[in-house]
């Protein structure tokens, strides 16, 4: 058994290269001139890495249409290039093929993309954890990477790639070596979750919860669950679904499961089960049932809800074969990313919990809990931005985290985006003065903020990913610090 670092991402891998038939099975496109029978070492959509060793597949993403730097990466060197069908009579592709550049007509570069990615998954002798869920996928995916690779070479998503984009960039950095892939599934729609499953064709699927998110897309959270579960329905028949014990959604898609369930939780259901709970100043320590003993794990992130994202680590640790001190090396080793729960001390005293990475009911709940008892009775300060992609429920949802700021116990709510007024209205139906809630532009409620904070306090800043609010987070610490 081959032994990985424990940073993968650190380690050298030989890269598996492209022939020109590959590019044609995997597709199904169409050549444009005649095949030099030339091979490429990677496959690139950004103008402005790709290099001469690259075949360029032109993408239209949200913002750039890649077949309008198609030109320029030809300039620079690129020799082989995956078009539209339809872009071609705008192109001078006939300039192009006189320099030596191999051009693929395709219907669709996304969906060629997604099949370059299916066909190199399937050539590749690694197998795949995919990891679905309304809160917990990136740290869920982070943590168990962790995991297995304290014993194999494991490749883990590039940051949050978990769309039809994400996804297959993450698949082409599969080596030779690798052993296991972990990859995390996004949706903002029905279907997508099944259409990157069968991109990544999981051995293990994890589902970590069900919650409003996305709610604009797929209307209900019976949609949110039937969209995540998607992913069972994709799951190898001899493959595994390991499932939150402690979500009623998540275990009605268990109980319709054909394929091997392993449960994990606080509950008595769970096979991988999680008891004697104990905070700490940054963490939580707690016991852990893994088949045929208990582990004590030191967790070194805040917040309880990080110990369901340890569990699910902890069962694919299991289902995959590792003994429980691999996994409790992978787990109590673990640090969370930069705006997920990440504790910030600076010199004045301030606390700042960075947790901006990405916002929904599920989690603002989460991340005031975690709030209210990192705090230890010290003032709470909570700076939220808008949660996107709720639909007709928004204004609701968000008149709600008003409330739940209050129940939490915070002394002062600074609330910015389209939906501060109903955080406000629910904070003040709440009980909560209204002097102590500011709304406004992220460069007003900081400028508010500033003037009124004190030693020790803690302040919390959340929002969408779309919000960034992280600017929020460097401007204060950069004045808590001066």
């Amino acid at each position: 058994m081959h032994i990985a670092n424990h940073n993968p991402a650190d380690r050298s891998h030989d890269p598996v290269s492209w022939t020109i038939a590959d590019c044609l099975k995997a597709t199904g496109g169409e050549i444009i001139g005649e095949n030099t029978g030339r091979v490429f070492s990677g496959i690139s959509i950004d103008s402005r890495q790709a290099t001469g060793a690259d075949l360029f597949v032109a993408i239209k993403g949200d913002v750039h249409d890649g077949h309008g730097f198609a030109d320029d990466v030809v300039q620079n060197g690129v020799r082989g290039l995956i078009l539209d069908r339809e872009r071609i009579p705008d192109l001078p592709w006939q300039e192009w093929l006189k320099a030596g550049v191999i051009c693929i007509t395709v219907d669709d570069t996304i969906q060629a993309l997604g099949d370059l990615a299916r066909f190199h998954r399937l050539r590749s002798s690694a197998s795949v954890v995919a990891i679905t869920g309304s809160n917990g996928k990136t740290t869920t995916r982070q943590m168990t990477a962790a995991v297995v690779s304290q014993v194999f070479n494991t490749l883990s998503s590039r940051k949050n790639f978990n769309n039809n984009i994400g996804l297959p960039l993450t698949l082409f950095d599969l080596a030779a070596d690798h052993q296991w892939a972990v990859v995390e599934l996004g949706m903002n729609a029905p279907g997508e979750i099944a259409s990157l499953a069968e991109i990544c064709l999981p051995d293990i699927g994890v589902i970590t919860n069900v919650g409003p998110a996305h709610l604009e897309g797929v209307g209900s959270l019976d949609g949110v669950m039937k969209a995540k579960g998607e992913l069972l329905g994709k799951l190898k028949s001899d493959g595994t679904a390991i499932l939150n014990a402690d979500d009623p959604r998540v275990m009605q898609l268990a109980a319709k499961t054909k394929q091997k369930v392993l449960l994990y939780g606080f509950s008595g259901k769970a096979a991988i089960r999680a008891f004697d709970v104990t905070p700490t100043d940054r963490g939580h320590t707690f016991s852990m049932t893994l088949p045929g003993e208990d582990v004590c794990i030191e967790l070194k992130i805040p917040g309880r809800f990080m110990i369901f994202n340890a569990l699910a680590a902890a069962a694919v640790g299991v289902e995959i074969g590792l003994s429980p001190d691999r996994i409790k090396i992978g787990l109590e080793n673990f640090q969370p990313a930069h705006g997920r729960m990440h504790v910030l001390d600076t010199r004045h005293g301030v606390h700042i919990i960075d947790d901006t990475y990405n916002a929904n009911p599920g989690s603002m709940e989460a991340a005031l809990n975690t709030l209210q008892t990192l705090r230890k009775g010290r003032r709470g300060i909570f700076v939220t931005g808008d949660m996107k992609e709720l639909g007709q429920q928004a204004a609701g949802l968000h008149k709600d985290v008003g409330a739940l700021a209050v129940r939490a116990g915070i002394a002062a709510l600074y609330a910015t985006g389209e939906f501060a007024p109903m955080v406000a209205a629910g904070a003040a139906e709440a009980g909560m003065e209204t002097k102590n809630i500011i709304t406004g532009d992220k460069k007003h409620i900081l400028k508010v903020l500033i003037s009124r904070v004190e030693p020790d306090d803690w302040i919390l800043v959340k929002g969408s990913r779309a919000m960034a609010m992280e600017d929020v987070v460097w401007k204060l610490k950069e004045w808590a610090d001066s």
